[in-house]
């Protein structure tokens, strides 16, 4: 069956389901709010399930008096890392992705509640989620009430992987102990981060209707926004998760530069036949790897014909992307050991400290560095962690 068709058929098998802004209005919620000054943490995927921004609706619905925009900006257009100005025009747009990412005493002024509507990709190091966490502290500071309205995690609510985050390497690029893909929804994970870090924050979460934890993105009937300028499809989260981390390094293109950002791993100086069929002779479940040729449009290898492998997932329910990650990070050191030893005596030490943030651990730094196979000790890291971590967490889940 043609992608499309499978699409559709899963769409039209599931039905769209409603978000909780959805839910805020049809099930007039929103009362309750009416006279309140209200402020809105967004940007352009803060929309309904028909693609009317939540913004909106909270300025005919409630007295909204400030917005407040992550990473990327209220439109989304910013690159990755990039400050982001506050500014003004009919409402006071505050960032919180520039010189300030916690909202200050002055800006949480008049405000009596907070609402938060932004669509996440259920990994550690995607910067929404923090942003919410510091609002979160803020807002109990003041005692302002914070209200999450909550969205799929488009990894599905099943699937966990990867190591947990180390105290010493919490940072805006990952502020709870979580393993990297989590399986929670963004108001899960709030209601997580509230009480298992005792914040004291005022939390309310708006749930979905008709969302299940099995469910992928496509499942669910909804269009997909575009995260930030590298997320475009809602498919990009699992191989945002099974690339990215590797990307900081530089030793090999993901894609990024390319029309397949994440969904690829290449260089100069790979053979992608002999690539590919390494990694597929590891059997990791889910995954096959298809020798692929490109050439980047800009970035890392700019203009350079790159060879390497097309990352394609089987099978979801298995699939994890942690797993794909450190099993690349492997086979690469294994076939090329000087090329990935030159690579990492170039790398600065904002790409190391960027590294090991997103791994949460410098343990996978060492392993690189020092030892020779590392792909199966690197998969198998924190596994112990992770079962105590899915105990904790049931408390926390909203959902079947």
């Amino acid at each position: 069956m043609p992608l499309f068709l499978f699409l559709t058929f899963m769409s039209t098998c599931f039905g769209s389901i409603s978000l909780g802004v959805d839910t805020l209005f049809d099930d007039k919620l929103i009362d309750q709010y009416r006279k309140a000054r209200v402020a809105l943490v967004t940007n352009h995927t803060g929309v309904d399930s028909k693609l009317s921004l939540t913004a909106d609706r909270l300025a005919s619905g409630a007295n909204l008096v400030a917005l407040f925009s992550p990473e990327h900006g209220i439109s989304g257009s910013y690159h990755a890392s990039e400050n982001v100005k506050s500014n003004r025009a009919k409402l006071p747009i505050y960032s919180l992705h520039g010189e300030t990412r916690r909202p200050t005493k002055k800006m949480l002024e008049n405000i009596d509640v907070i609402f938060y509507d932004i669509q996440d990709i259920g990994v550690r190091s995607y910067t929404y989620a923090t942003t919410l966490f510091y609002v979160m502290e803020e807002a109990a500071r003041y005692k302002i009430p914070v209200v999450v309205l909550d969205r799929p995690n488009p990894l599905g609510g099943i699937t966990v992987d990867g190591p947990m985050l180390g105290k010493k390497f919490r940072s805006f690029l990952g502020y709870v102990n979580v393993p990297y893909c989590h399986g929670m929804t963004i108001g899960e994970l709030a209601g997580y981060f509230n009480s298992e870090y005792k914040v004291g924050c005022r939390l309310s979460v708006i749930k979905m209707k008709g969302w299940h934890r099995n469910m992928k993105f496509a499942e669910t009937g909804l269009s997909w926004v575009p995260t930030s300028p590298h997320i475009p499809e809602p498919d990009t989260p699992y191989f945002y998760a099974s690339t990215g981390i590797l990307g900081e390094l530089g030793i090999v293109n993901i894609g990024v530069g390319y029309t397949l950002p994440f969904k690829v791993v290449g260089a100069p100086w790979i053979d992608a036949k002999k690539f590919a069929g390494a990694l597929n002779a590891q059997n990791l479940p889910g995954v096959h790897f298809t020798p692929f040729h490109f050439k980047p449009f800009f970035g890392s290898c700019k203009g350079k014909e790159c060879s390497g492998v097309l990352i394609n997932i089987t099978d979801p329910t298995t699939y994890r992307p942690l797993s794909v990650q450190y099993l690349l990070l492997g086979i690469l050191k294994s076939l090329y050991p000087k090329e990935v030893a030159l690579a990492l005596s170039k790398a600065s030490k904002t790409s190391f400290d960027l590294f090991n943030k997103a791994n949460g651990n410098d343990q996978v730094l060492h392993y690189l560095k020092n030892e020779k196979y590392i792909a199966w000790p690197l998969i198998a890291l924190d596994e112990g962690l992770r079962k105590q971590f899915l105990k904790k967490r049931k408390k926390y889940l909203l959902y079947d």
